[in-house]
């Protein structure tokens, strides 16, 4: 009687099985149901695969696994050597769960679903059945939901804090989308991921509705927390009172760049009404010389127009001057 090799208690969580005989007969009758596909596995390789359907074992139908065997001495003697492992091809969900930071390193904790399917049972086998000795749905199970973990944790670090939280659906599909290639070099196809719950600790989530409520950029939140910071540590210094910190801190909230040069500091050229440093003898821009103002005049520290020194306002801007 031929020998039958069939994945006969196949369930609809079971991802893959192993058929515990790996003595296998010449003329062997190998079923493979729908969604299944069968990989012979050997020496740590895998090589022929074969799809649904009922299959007479030949030299003919295993050509990968027959020419490993023709460097053995006898290879068509029967029987011969190798693992079959049952592949199921349908579509599955797991779940997930990871801690991991943003850009500005904000701790989050993210739990979800993902659907996969295997794409390529061939290389599926290879990378993680037998790569990694997984013989156990339940094995093949955690090692997806560590990988999954570790590629999320690597493509939401590249977000911040308001983008992950108010464009959640645009983040969950750039990052399927991000690792999308790291499941296809195992042979799966990530079919779908979700993110359903999200949370930071309550520092961050107060910066969050802040950053909501005031409609303030990012690069302001920081600067916020920077202040705060700044503002702490000034408390914890002898003889720190209140007005060190209301110089410090006007000077922390100033953006930095070419903009933050103080108006006060700059005049305005009579010829071309370019904005040039005070100490200037000539127009940065149109060369003329400038003229510095006399002792009976000033400039006004918004717009840097030169008005007489018993000025209140400046006649130019309306600028109160002191």
């Amino acid at each position: 009687m031929a020998q039958v090799i069939e994945w006969k208690t196949s369930g609809p969580e079971e991802v893959i099985w192993r058929h515990p005989d790996d003595t296998i007969t010449w003329g062997a009758q190998l079923i493979v149901h729908e969604y299944e596909a069968a990989v012979f596995f050997r020496d740590g390789k895998a090589y022929d695969v074969f799809g649904p359907g009922r299959h007479t074992l030949t030299t003919l139908n295993l050509p990968l696994l027959t020419g490993v065997l023709s460097r053995i001495a006898g290879y068509r003697e029967t029987p011969f050597k190798a693992s079959v492992i049952f592949v199921s091809t349908r579509v599955f969900a797991g779940k997930y769960g990871l801690r991991a930071q943003t850009t500005e390193l904000a701790p989050l904790q993210i739990y979800g679903t993902f659907w996969f399917k295997v794409e390529s049972p061939q290389l599926f086998v290879m990378e993680v059945v037998g790569g990694q000795n997984m013989y156990l749905t339940s094995d093949v199970d955690n090692y997806l939901r560590g990988f999954l973990n570790e590629k999320i944790i690597d493509e939401i670090s590249k977000y911040d804090l308001a983008t992950v939280f108010t464009k959640l659906d645009e983040t969950s599909v750039a990052v399927k989308n991000d690792i999308l290639d790291a499941f296809k070099r195992i042979g799966l196809d990530l079919t779908d991921l979700r993110f359903e719950g999200i949370d930071t600790t309550p520092e961050y989530r107060e910066r969050l509705f802040w950053l909501k409520s005031t409609r303030a950029a990012p690069e302001t939140v920081l600067r916020m927390e920077t202040v705060k910071e700044a503002a702490k540590e000034l408390g914890k210094s002898p003889g720190a009172g209140l007005g060190t910190g209301m110089v410090l801190i006007p000077q922390i909230m100033q953006p930095t760049g070419p903009e933050s040069v103080p108006s006060a500091a700059l005049i305005v050229c009579p010829n071309c009404n370019a904005r040039i440093p005070a100490a200037s003898k000539f127009c940065l821009e149109c060369g003329v010389r400038v003229e510095r103002p006399t002792s009976a005049t000033k400039n006004c520290p918004k717009c840097g127009h030169s008005v007489p020194a018993t000025s209140k306002f400046c006649p130019e801007c309306g600028e109160k001057i002191t």
